[in-house]
């Protein structure tokens, strides 16, 4: 259930009123890969093979879609396990890695051994044209109607994908976490690849463009990542290396272009 009915009160200068209300669900989601448990996050309850496929690709636990070969969603007391199954290859990879994760909605790198750790191998994007001030109104003014968890609840991240050319919404996930929508996006991504050329999109986030959202941005092969907040150095930094164009602080009006690798 991605939404949950709760009683609250109002209180003003003048009365205390009692009504209610619904509130965005989140839940502790396990991943568990061929019977083992990786990581732990919080997350909405929605759109879950998405959320374990994306998760799974940017990791780099997998390759492709297709190394994912079965996926059950198996309620527990606590919250949720995803049985996730992997090809016998795959599976030997993950195991030489010894990472374990607990973290949170907000938490990228828990369960990181050291610092080197922290750095990932990416390729660098082909070189691409920045996205147009037009092309990122258009996702912008469409953002807030497709968001159907945030305007029940308010409370929740959205990363769409959007055309280049017209700026048209093409996909939308939603969730408590940021890194959780972007995962989200990104596994119903490489379900939909045959329908939908990626160099030819670009990622609208509603949140701040972090080292991780940059990361995953990169790691999913889009050129492109618009964000209506923030950017961070670290972000900025890796955007540049790996020829990501990076638009921060995003609205109707008003944009800022933290790396242009048009003509990099």
């Amino acid at each position: 259930m991605n939404v949950q009915q709760v009683t609250r009160k109002i209180r003003t200068t003048a009365q205390t009123q009692e009504d209610t209300d619904w509130v965005v669900s989140e839940q502790a989601i396990a991943l568990v890969y061929n019977g083992i448990s990786h990581a732990v996050m919080m997350a909405t309850p929605a759109d879950l093979h998405d959320f374990a496929l994306g998760f799974s690709l940017n990791e780099g636990i997998i390759e492709r879609a297709t190394d994912l070969l079965d996926f059950e969603i198996n309620e527990q007391a606590h919250g949720i396990e995803l049985d996730i199954t992997l090809n016998s290859r795959q599976f030997s990879a993950l195991k030489t890695k010894r990472r374990s994760l607990a973290g949170n909605s907000g938490c990228g790198l828990c369960g990181v051994e050291s610092l080197a750790q922290t750095i990932k191998q990416r390729p660098s994007l082909p070189q691409s044209s920045l996205v147009s001030l037009a092309a990122c109104k258009t996702a912008i003014e469409q953002f807030t109607d497709k968001q159907a968890l945030k305007k029940k609840t308010g409370g929740v991240h959205g990363a769409a994908f959007c055309s280049t050319t017209t700026g048209e919404i093409l996909l939308i996930r939603e969730d408590v976490g940021r890194h959780n929508a972007l995962d989200k996006l990104i596994g119903a991504l490489a379900k939909t690849n045959s329908e939908l050329t990626l160099s030819a999109g670009f990622i609208l986030v509603s949140s701040r463009a972090s080292y991780e959202m940059v990361d995953k941005t990169i790691a999913s092969g889009i050129p492109h990542l618009v964000s209506m907040s923030a950017a961070t150095s670290k972000a900025i930094d890796w955007a540049k290396q790996h020829q990501l164009n990076l638009i921060a602080f995003a609205n109707s009006n008003r944009q800022v272009i933290y790396a242009d690798n048009s003509n990099a």
